[in-house]
């Protein structure tokens, strides 16, 4: 199947199947947690919204699907209570027919979240699944079924794929807003219709305090949901699960979750800003000031709020990881954040550590290596080639000296070596994290280091939160901005635009990419299509 570029693709049965949930969500309402709460009022934080005491668990937090393939998924759900997951799947919408899945028991441990894996499943099908929740003293008890549906990954390569990408979630101040529908980008994308969703990376802002309300520039007030978790810097664990629980107070979010599976990464913001294992903070609104032991916090929440396929639910385990999307399509899921060395000028001669750290550089040369994708997506948390500075040391990759790498561009050029050598085709880097969209093409000719093959990378972003100027390039590998759109000023409020996310398709019978750079109002500001089966480009 060959998809164009309408901004809908209507796809009846996908969304008829979400009229339960759809249902469940109005009946939610959010009462008590609307914009205007005040921070000392009293919130029930382990409690779903609206939670009427029958003793029946409820699920009104909604579903997730995550990290799909073509035969296999994970699905998502939180308690209000102890409680017993269960998963139907069904090729149609009457579930006359259901699979039936136990999953685990929901409890304090994991904050009532779980998830179950589903396999076995058909390539290339919408699977319709419902999630309930059965008291685990007597099942008989259930609560009220939430629907969700997604599709697996082709098996045939005509069937072309299509998926959405941003990050940067209720950061710089800016969070659930009423009146402006909450998150209104989640509709957007989710009219398009796409496989999944590539979420690249500050999910959640838990070193961003929320106030209720915000002065806008030349008038106006801007409004936010707040909750107590959001009210300070999250340290405690109840304060990161209760920082990836806000976000889901938005029913456009809720709405998208239960249409759109996930592919999720972090970054810092899900932290602590522009973080690195073994720091010591000096901020004075932490108590708690050892960066690994609020990294270990914020990891479990993590993995206990999206449907990941590393992570356990103790926090352990890696976060990088590779998605396999069918003939045209391998995702790999970088994790530039839990292995890097420390922030530095970054001018070092020998840089081991590098961003990526020796084990994950290693397992990436590895599995792409392995790959017969024809498309082999590099999800990176951080852009390559934008300066990304953290006071007078840098935070990203770049650092200025458009020379010969220094620092972590060595480790960087040793993958680009290596992908250039073994002749791996059809590399592309997507992106998030600096808060303006654009697109750039790094050659050789252009570049210092020139042992490498022509490659893009695209970056899009904010979802909702502040919008920055656009970042200064650095010539080490040559790149040449083709594209961008940026406001002049930092900190813009998604009430003023700029807002991103990105689109790519990839077409069944020709193998080509196409990569649409969007502004929220659905508006496409940039377009590159790129062919298959070429070592550079």
């Amino acid at each position: 199947m060959t998809r164009g570029d309408a901004s809908a693709h209507p796809a009846p049965g996908r969304r008829a199947v979400l009229r339960g949930s759809l249902a469940a969500s109005a009946a939610l309402a959010l009462p008590g947690l609307t914009a205007g709460t005040a921070v000392g009022t009293p919130v029930r934080t382990g409690a779903a919204p609206a939670q009427v005491l029958s003793g029946r668990p409820r699920a009104a937090w909604g579903v997730q699907a995550g990290d799909v393939t073509a035969g296999s998924a994970l699905v998502w759900v939180r308690s209000d209570r102890p409680a017993r997951m269960w998963v139907e799947t069904s090729a149609t919408e009457s579930f006359r027919n259901p699979r039936r899945v136990r999953g685990p028991l929901l409890g304090p441990g994991t904050d009532f979240t779980g998830t179950t894996p589903l396999r076995g499943l058909p390539p290339g099908r919408q699977v319709h699944y419902r999630v309930v929740l059965a008291d685990p003293d007597d099942p008989r008890r259930t609560g009220e079924p939430v629907y969700g549906t997604f599709r697996t990954a082709p098996e045939r390569r005509r069937d072309g794929v299509r998926f959405v990408w941003s990050g940067d979630l209720a950061g710089q101040g800016w969070g659930i807003n009423p009146d402006r529908g909450g998150y209104p980008i989640f509709d957007e994308m989710a009219r398009l219709d796409p496989d999944f969703f590539l979420f690249s990376g500050d999910t959640v802002y838990a070193d961003g305090p929320l106030t209720e309300t915000v002065a806008l520039p030349g008038g106006g007030v801007w409004r936010n949901v707040v909750t107590e978790e959001k009210a300070k810097v999250a340290e405690t664990l109840a304060e990161y699960r209760g920082n990836f629980r806000y976000n889901l107070l938005a029913e456009s979010l809720r709405r998208f979750n239960a249409q759109v599976p996930s592919i999720v990464q972090w970054d810092d913001h899900e932290v602590v800003n522009n973080w690195y294992p073994g720091e010591i903070l000096t901020d004075a609104r932490y108590t708690e000031r050892r960066v690994d032991v609020l990294a270990a916090r914020a990891r479990q929440a993590f993995g206990e709020y999206f449907p990941l396929s590393s992570p356990r639910r103790d926090g352990e385990g890696r976060i990088y990881r590779v998605v396999h999307h069918g003939p045209l399509l391998d995702v790999f899921v970088l994790d530039m954040r839990t292995h890097r060395g420390a922030n530095s000028p970054g001018l070092e001669t020998s840089d081991p550590r590098g961003v990526l750290g020796a084990e994950q550089l290693a397992w990436l040369k590895r599995e792409l290596t392995r790959s017969r994708a024809v498309w082999k997506v590099i999800a990176s948390d951080m852009p390559l080639g934008l300066i990304v500075p953290d006071g007078t040391n840098v935070e990203a990759v770049a650092q200025g000296d458009p020379g010969a790498p220094l620092g972590r561009e060595l480790q960087i050029a040793e993958l680009l070596r290596f992908v250039k050598h073994r002749r791996i085709t059809g590399t592309v880097w997507l992106t998030a994290d600096v808060h303006h969209t654009s697109a750039q093409h790094y050659a050789p000719e252009r570049a210092a280091f020139d042992d490498f093959a022509p490659f893009w990378e695209f970056v899009t972003g904010p979802l909702n939160a502040g919008a920055f100027p656009a970042s200064a390039l650095d010539g080490t590998f040559g790149p040449e901005r083709v594209f961008v759109k940026a406001p002049e000023r930092g900190n813009v409020s998604p009430s003023e635009g700029y807002q991103f996310y990105g689109q790519v398709d990839i077409d069944g019978d020709s193998g080509e990419l196409t990569v649409r750079l969007r502004e929220e109002g659905g508006a496409v500001l940039f377009t590159k299509t790129l062919r298959p089966g070429l070592v550079g480009q």
